[in-house]
């Protein structure tokens, strides 16, 4: 870790010298207009406005317990952000019903707007007394100013996305519904040729439980029969139009003379079009038994077209962003089913009971991608890629070499001639995938992907008396994680406790585990590092109770209920890592486990008074 120039070991010295504050500003305030006319239209006006100010200092000081020649001076860095972001929206809408016919029309026209920027100030061998007004970074010397640099995260935005729509919604005596809609929504994102799209859908359904022939029956208090289309964009990509230029210090010599000079650093793809995603549903609603049972049911069927993502270009390019060339790189397929299921029943008049619980299986698989052959992204250890994408397989699947155990003797390495014959015992063995007696980067395969084949969800509630009490499970299988914490952190002393145990210390100790060190020749992707994610959790206890009327009276109070609750106290997993539930937003990168923290586990005690 580096701080303020230093690689800093210790996080004690990091936590007792180091110095930083955030303080923010936030006014968020909404204006609203309603106006009907003519009996039957709606006019809505509504304008919302989110100012945000944040500042922010961070303060390094001269760590004296390093060596003198290692010793670097105090460093003081301000950031001044300001976020300024607006909606607008404007609908009209019209409401008629003809006999047994209703109908409703809405046309709109929204506009949003997002800018940030940040003032960056640096300087070097600024005083500080432990008061933060002591701390003024025009007393330091060194000063650097900017507003833009990519490399300290000084990068200001600035986008706009603006839409015209309308909807037709229909029915006929609430049996038959039909909804229309047609939206044309445009952005700054992308280039002025590719800059609107238009965007259809429809939907329909059938309440069939209100048909004549289904009155006699008393099992059914719904069956709802739908079906839908839809066509949606993704109006918010990353995007980087400006061409980055860097000096060149020694300039550019023409004859003896040298001059400045500069060059683009940075390949930009300035034709990057819409991210489109068409989808299709059916689906059937079901509530029975005086609605104490529903079950609702859909089959989907998604297809995401031109994924907008960071992939490598090859470092032939001689681009800065080899490793990050954003363009539409690939396109998805998402198809499955989900089903949800709830059960309420009053089993007396003091006790209640609620069971429900859900279920979703996905299947993913890409349908393309950019070049037409196969993509390399996402995280890398010395130049080797964890992540392909290649049609055929899921998003974010994993890639590397197949272990098929570990050396024990010198000469076994020796014999097999991987790495080029100079394998060792300890390092891990892999399999040679197609058969031509040499292990290669032609060995490589898929090794697992980190999009769940299932989720689920399930709970119970009950109301006993003055008691309830309430418990919520979650969780996820078929999905698989990379643990690039153990990938990424031999040699630095930080191996985990079942690592450490398991390692292989000589022949025979172990024929799954390798040795430790830091050889990039061992640690290669390989599936060794590639764990089952799978995991059942407790989401949420909670048990509460009313106290007496008698006494809530007494207290001129109408209502008082203590409760006790806890928020992911137990969670069952086979995973070698702080957490099974990789929270990571990246939409490729989401089954690498680097240095993700853990989710906390909350404990509450609490009471809700009603007077």
């Amino acid at each position: 870790q580096f701080f303020n120039g230093y690689t800093n070991p210790n996080p004690r010295a990091k936590l007792d010298l180091y110095r930083s504050q955030i303080r923010q500003e936030r006014l968020l305030n909404n204006v609203w207009a309603e106006y009907k006319f003519l009996k039957d239209f709606t006019l809505r006006l509504s304008y919302t406005n989110d100012n945000i100010n944040t500042n922010q200092y961070e303060y390094s000081p001269t760590l004296f317990y390093t060596p003198v020649a290692d010793q670097k001076p105090t460093k003081l860095i301000t950031r001044d952000s300001r976020n300024r972001n607006y909606v607008w929206d404007n609908t009209l809408s019209y409401k008629k019903s003809l006999g047994s016919h209703n109908f409703e029309v809405l046309a709109g026209f929204s506009r949003t707007r997002n800018s940030y920027s940040q003032s960056y100030l640096e300087a070097q061998n600024v005083a500080y007394n432990g008061e933060n007004s002591s701390l003024n970074i025009f007393s330091g010397n060194n000063i650097l100013a900017t507003t833009f640099d990519e490399s300290r995260g000084v990068v200001p935005d600035h986008f706009r996305i603006q839409s015209l729509f309308g909807r037709l919604n229909y029915d006929y005596k609430g049996k038959y519904l039909l909804n229309g809609s047609v939206r044309r929504d445009g952005t700054s994102k992308y280039s002025a040729d590719e800059r609107s799209k238009v965007f259809p859908a429809v939907s329909a359904g059938w309440v069939i439980s209100k048909e004549d022939f289904m009155s006699e029956q008393n099992v059914f208090n719904l069956l709802k029969l739908r079906a839908s289309w839809g066509r949606l964009g993704n109006p918010d990509v990353q995007r980087a139009f400006t061409l980055n230029t860097s000096i060149i210090s020694s300039g550019a010599y023409y004859g003896n003379t040298g001059s400045p000079a500069q060059t683009i650093n940075r390949i930009v793809d300035t034709s990057i079009g819409w991210e489109i995603t068409t989808g299709k549903d059916l689906g059937l609603e079901m509530a029975m038994f005086n609605n104490k049972l529903k079950i609702d049911a859909t089959y989907f069927d998604k297809d995401s077209k031109d994924v907008v993502y960071g992939v490598f270009q090859g470092t032939v390019s001689g681009a800065d962003n080899w490793r990050d060339y954003v363009t539409n790189a690939y396109s998805f397929n998402n198809r499955g089913f989900e089903v949800s299921v709830n059960y309420n029943t009053k089993i007396n008049d003091n006790i209640g009971l609620g069971v429900y619980g859900n279920f979703t299986a996905l299947k993913n698989k890409i349908t393309s991608v950019y070049g037409g052959s196969y993509l390399e992204t996402g995280a890398s250890l010395f130049g080797n890629s964890i992540i392909r994408l290649q049609e055929g397989q899921a998003v974010g699947s994993y890639y590397g070499y197949q272990v098929a155990g570990v050396f024990q003797t010198d000469a076994e390495a020796t014999a097999s001639g991987q790495n080029g014959g100079i394998a060792k015992a300890g390092w891990f063995k892999f399999a040679d995938m197609d058969g031509n007696g040499v292990i290669d980067t032609r060995d490589k395969t898929f090794l697992g992907s980190p999009i769940p084949k299932g989720t689920y969800g399930f709970g119970i509630n009950m109301n006993i008396y003055s008691f309830d009490v309430g418990i919520d499970f979650q969780g996820v299988f078929g999905n698989k994680i990379y643990n690039y914490n153990r990938e990424q952190r031999y040699g630095n002393e930080k191996w985990d406790l079942d690592f450490y145990n398991n390692r292989w210390r000589g022949a025979g100790t172990s024929n799954s585990y390798s040795m430790t060190t830091n050889n990039q020749f061992i640690i290669l992707p390989n599936s060794f590092y590639v764990e089952d994610g799978s995991y059942i959790r407790i989401r949420n206890i909670q048990v509460g109770y009313n106290l007496p009327k008698a006494f809530t009276n007494s207290m001129s109070i109408t209502k008082l209920r203590l409760y006790v609750s806890a928020q992911n106290p137990w969670t069952s997993f086979k995973y070698n890592g702080f957490s099974p539930e990789v929270l990571n937003s990246d939409r490729v990168q989401m089954g690498i486990d680097n240095n993700i923290y853990p989710i906390a586990a909350i404990y509450t005690f609490g009471m809700n008074l009603t007077f």
